[in-house]
């Protein structure tokens, strides 16, 4: 199984314009809508009361605003690279410029929870930040995102 199965090819935006977290946010929703057909203004506002609890920033410049939604029928991941970082208020107090949107179906539990773990174990892979970084487009960062990592020696 991919290791990001969750994530598509059309769910890579490369080069996001916001000036705020609040911006950043909806526009990810809106991009988000369009893919999973659901309202923008529903995901954008599960997104912010996801925030209201505690920044989704998790440090090193990366962010994972995520959230459950009704009738959603399965796991939508859509990976942002902002133009400029933002302050996101990430527990390391450094801006964001990578976000990675995570939407579950409301009852997905966890697997929603094994999702979030996913992204998170392979954004703690050596490199990975440099590669996200460097890559030119969507299909370059498509590739560095879900490509399996090398295993470990033991």
């Amino acid at each position: 199984m991919p290791q990001l199965d969750f994530l598509t090819p059309e769910a890579i935006a490369p080069a996001l314009r916001a000036s705020s977290k609040k911006q950043a946010l909806h526009d990810i929703a809106a991009q988000a809508s369009r893919l999973v057909g659901r309202d923008e203004r529903e995901i954008f506002d599960t997104l912010l009361q996801r925030e209201r609890l505690g920044s989704t920033g998790i440090g090193e410049g990366i962010a994972i605003p995520h959230g459950k939604l009704p009738r959603l029928d399965r796991l939508f991941g859509l990976f942002a690279r902002l133009e400029r970082p933002i302050d996101f208020e990430a527990i390391d107090g450094e801006p964001v410029d990578m976000l990675f949107l995570l939407l579950a179906p409301e009852g997905a539990g966890a697997d929603h929870l094994k999702a979030l773990a996913r992204i998170a174990r392979m954004l703690r892979e050596p490199g990975i930040h440099e590669r996200i970084r460097a890559a030119r487009d969507a299909g370059a960062l498509y590739a560095v995102l879900t490509q399996e990592p090398a295993p470990r020696a033991a």
